[in-house]
């Protein structure tokens, strides 16, 4: 006899899935007896759901294939929701299974019950009940294709005992999709957009996540119309390595002159991105091109929305624009650019190398030259992504993974995790905060019990870095922000796991380059510095009333790594009169 569970496992496998992500449990208990009996297919014990949903996340990221975890009834996948939160609004393809009480008990007010097929609507684009063996293969189909379709989180409720039912309709088709064709916007709104550039003396280019197949299309646009390009933190991987027009990055943790162009820019292109933080747009003189045409227009008023792939919108419009000769525009806003970087740089630099407890921009300056060219790095909200942001540099071949659209604590150490077991023979780095870490460190326990590879590179100033400059911003004192110091390298040794703390800045490169050689897992912990917020040393009153506008080019702008060297060739290769 074929069971439900065992049904549900062989397709999981027959799709390509090659591991669940959970902690086992009652209810589930029929589910994980199925991966026990199937070969190609394993159980990977988590020690909180939480993580399990985000490491999901990673792996379907890192890989661009559907990812599966799963929780018990009541509170067990409850603790997935904050997870595949980060997982849909990332377009991770995510399958999560929420294992329920006995069905002939839903509605009762039964121990543990809970509704998971209402709970997590708001965070999947599919969600619903197995109530009987019947439903299945088919609901589960459709669950896979429409988290792989649709980019994020599907849903599949299953109470235990249906669970154990015999298989209705044993079903041994494979979930397959095929390759998605490119969005080509219609021939009349490319016209339009050509001539709307046409029109425009100063064009600008903002680019996100949307232009990760896109780069060399991007740079062909930008040449043609001698336009600067700037990028949001989730475009920043796909878009500024090898870009001879690169003026930096938008938002709270921005830096540069992207701001400033897209605000003197006459015609603004918003290329593949979301970008939330409306304040930083000009509201004016825009035009979107985006895959999806729900995102058109949420963010900015527009002169025109073009519902397209980026790559192929580019593709269809270059033959109908001519080359521009005029570079005043993209060359004064490059000498701007590095001329915003070198007064930062200058300030953020000096004696940095003897500054003690260790200053955060040198120690991730640092991880940036001694990592592999293919790093995957995970970063935790917070002050971890300001120094990803600014010293992480992109070439084409490394990851950066973090929780950029939910703006979860905790993230990076699941996501290592997942990212790590997708992809074994890659060096994958997960750069925590204190915070972060503390919060979901029992996962600890599961890089030493898989031997997972994955270095955790501890950013530990004793305090929660980022919430105290929200309060700054706020004209607040800072409370409850610090914390007693914690070392966090004696409980990872605990765990089993070789560490290593680090308070003085000549050791740092040595630390981090030997943990990387080394097999297995590791932590360094980096005792750095904590009123190193990236702001400058005097801030007014003023400058915390106009933070909103001023954070992307002034308040934040502290310390950008390579991204002057980068700055300065830029400028020696523009073309001489």
């Amino acid at each position: 006899m074929t069971t439900v569970a065992e049904q549900l496992v062989h397709t999981l496998r027959n799709a390509g899935v090659r591991r669940i992500y959970g902690i086992v449990g009652d209810s589930l208990n029929p589910i994980v007896d199925a991966v026990r009996r199937t070969d190609g297919i394993e159980w990977v014990h988590v020690r909180h759901e939480e993580t399990a949903a985000f490491a999901a996340a990673a792996e379907a990221q890192v890989t661009g294939e559907l990812a599966v975890c799963a929780g018990s009834c009541g509170p067990g996948n409850l603790h997935l929701i904050n997870g595949l939160y980060d997982a849909h609004r990332s377009g991770a393809p995510v399958l999560a299974i929420a294992s329920h009480i006995p069905s002939a008990q839903i509605g009762t007010g039964f121990f543990q019950e809970t509704h998971p097929d209402r709970l997590f609507q708001e965070c999947s684009h599919f969600s619903e009940l197995v109530s009987q063996s019947g439903q299945m293969p088919r609901l589960l189909r459709t669950a896979m294709r429409t988290a792989l379709g649709r980019g994020g989180v599907s849903v599949l409720t299953l109470p235990g005992d249906v669970s154990e039912q015999k298989a209705a309709h044993p079903d041994q088709e494979q979930v397959t999709l095929p390759p998605s064709a490119p969005v080509v916007p219609r021939e009349e709104q490319l016209d339009e957009l050509a001539g709307l550039l046409d029109d425009s003396k100063k064009v600008m280019l903002f680019c996100g996540a949307g232009c990760a197949d896109a780069h060399d299309e991007v740079m062909q646009l930008a040449g043609r119309l001698n336009a600067p390009v700037g990028h949001s933190l989730g475009g920043k991987e796909w878009i500024q390595h090898d870009n001879p027009y690169d003026v930096g990055m938008s938002g709270l943790l921005g830096y540069g002159a992207c701001h400033d162009a897209m605000h003197e820019a006459d015609r603004v292109v918003l290329l593949g991105t979301d970008f939330p933080y409306d304040d930083f747009l000009p509201q004016a003189r825009t035009v979107q091109v985006d895959i999806d045409p729900e995102r058109l227009g949420r963010r900015t008023t527009l002169d025109l929305g073009v519902h397209g792939d980026v790559k192929a919108t580019i593709d269809g419009l270059l033959p109908k624009l001519a080359q521009r000769t005029d570079r005043e525009f993209l060359d004064r806003t490059l000498h701007e650019h590095a001329r915003a970087l070198e007064k930062v740089v200058d300030a953020y630099t000096t004696r940095i190398e003897d500054h003690k407890p260790i200053h955060p921009e040198y120690a991730a300056s640092i991880l940036d030259d001694v990592a592999a060219d293919d790093t995957v790095f995970t970063v935790d909200t917070g002050m971890g992504n300001v120094w990803a942001s600014r010293y992480f540099t992109p070439n084409g071949k490394r990851r950066v993974v973090g929780s950029f659209r939910h703006g979860s604590m905790a993230n990076a150490l699941p996501h290592a995790i997942g990212a790590q077991l997708a992809e074994p023979g890659r060096q994958v780095v997960s750069v925590s905060g204190d915070g972060g870490l503390a919060m979901l460190m029992g996962d600890l326990l599961t890089l030493a019990a898989y031997d997972l590879p994955v270095k955790v590179v501890l950013f530990n100033n004793a305090s929660l870095g980022m919430v105290k400059l929200e309060m700054m911003v706020d004209g607040l004192p800072d409370y409850e922000t610090d914390h007693a110091p914690v070392d966090f390298s004696a409980i990872a040794e605990a765990c089993g796991i070789r560490s290593r703390r680090v308070t003085e800045p000549g050791d740092v490169r040595e630390a981090l380059s030997k943990a990387l050689a080394e097999p297995g897992p590791a932590v360094v912990e980096l005792v750095t510095d904590p009123n190193a917020l990236s702001i400058p040393p005097k801030i007014s009153r003023e400058m915390v009333r106009g933070f909103a506008l001023a954070a992307g080019k002034t308040v934040l702008s502290g310390g950008v790594g390579k991204m002057l060297d980068l700055a300065r060739s830029n400028l020696r290769n523009i073309p001489r009169p």
